[in-house]
């Protein structure tokens, strides 16, 4: 375990290493879409009319008062999360179908309206096109989890880079974003069809899984084992694993299986008098990412 938490020991690379490690990246994912590798049918069919059973709704604030983070980057935010949610809202995943978060949403340019956001980017933040799209994946990810579709491609933050105040999801439970390397894929391996609905009001962006049937279980998700742990060579790693308590209609305990194991590097101090305190967090890739 200490062996693999002093991997996560902060490493200096040139600005030629990220530039050239980012295109490696981008055009490998370019390559597998050309080539059709990725399995299933893509989903692409939208419509506005809901379906009939409501299977997970869940909202997140649009707007957080983040230490010494320019405002008006959260204000550009709600600017791209309104253009990418267009591209999304009422998409159709159909039994056997496929769906990418990148290859609905397409690369967030300035042509098409997109502003500078936030991007974390090892550990701290910069201006960015198309920042702050992390949200929807964050969302869409964390309203999957409460459904019977299999999440295939998820990527975890870098960094824990704010403390929890206002968190209400457990550490560990977002998906991060870059495109069009780090996608957010989910499979549709049951024999109903899903829709996912999104929307924005003036203070949350909302969102809903909605399905042709009414779902036979619904979904608690938890964290165990969290701890926070000082490496030797002075940094503060924070790990948990989070899980999935499967219910029937009735309640009753049908399964209970891990989702995830996370370990992040803090990028704030720990409060550690009462660790069961510490509850949420970023995590690491080494790879800028949109917040």
């Amino acid at each position: 375990m200490s062996r693999a938490f002093n991997a996560m020991k902060p490493r200096k690379r040139s600005k030629w290493r990220l530039f050239a490690g980012k295109r490696y990246f981008t055009w490998k994912r370019y390559l597998s879409w050309v080539m059709g590798i990725e399995p299933g049918k893509l989903a692409t069919i939208r419509t506005d009319e809901p379906l009939e059973h409501e299977v997970f709704t869940h909202s997140t604030p649009l707007l957080r008062s983040l230490r010494n983070v320019d405002m008006q980057l959260q204000y550009n935010k709600i600017t791209n999360l309104r253009i990418a949610v267009d591209q999304l809202d009422g998409l159709m995943l159909r039994p056997g179908e496929r769906f990418s978060y990148w290859r609905s949403i397409g690369k967030p340019t300035k042509r098409k309206g997109y502003l500078d956001g936030m991007v974390l980017h090892y550990g701290g933040f910069r201006p960015g096109v198309g920042g702050g799209l992390c949200q929807l994946s964050n969302l869409i990810f964390w309203m999957t989890l409460h459904t019977p579709l299999t999440v295939t491609e998820r990527h975890r933050h870098s960094y824990d880079v704010f403390p929890d105040e206002q968190r209400t999801q457990p550490f560990g439970s977002g998906a991060t974003c870059s495109y069009n390397y780090l996608d957010l894929q989910l499979m549709n391996h049951t024999d109903c069809t899903y829709q996912l609905k999104l929307w924005l009001d003036d203070s949350h962006l909302h969102g809903e899984w909605r399905s042709t049937e009414n779902p036979l279980y619904h979904f608690e998700i938890y964290e165990s084992d969290h701890l926070i742990h000082l490496e030797p060579w002075g940094g503060y790693i924070r790990s948990n694993s989070i899980r999935r308590k499967k219910l029937t209609r009735f309640g009753e305990l049908a399964g209970d299986e891990l989702i995830t194991e996370n370990h992040a590097l803090m990028m704030y101090a720990p409060l550690l008098q009462t660790e069961s305190k510490v509850e949420s967090s970023f995590e690491m890739n080494q790879r800028s990412e949109n917040f």
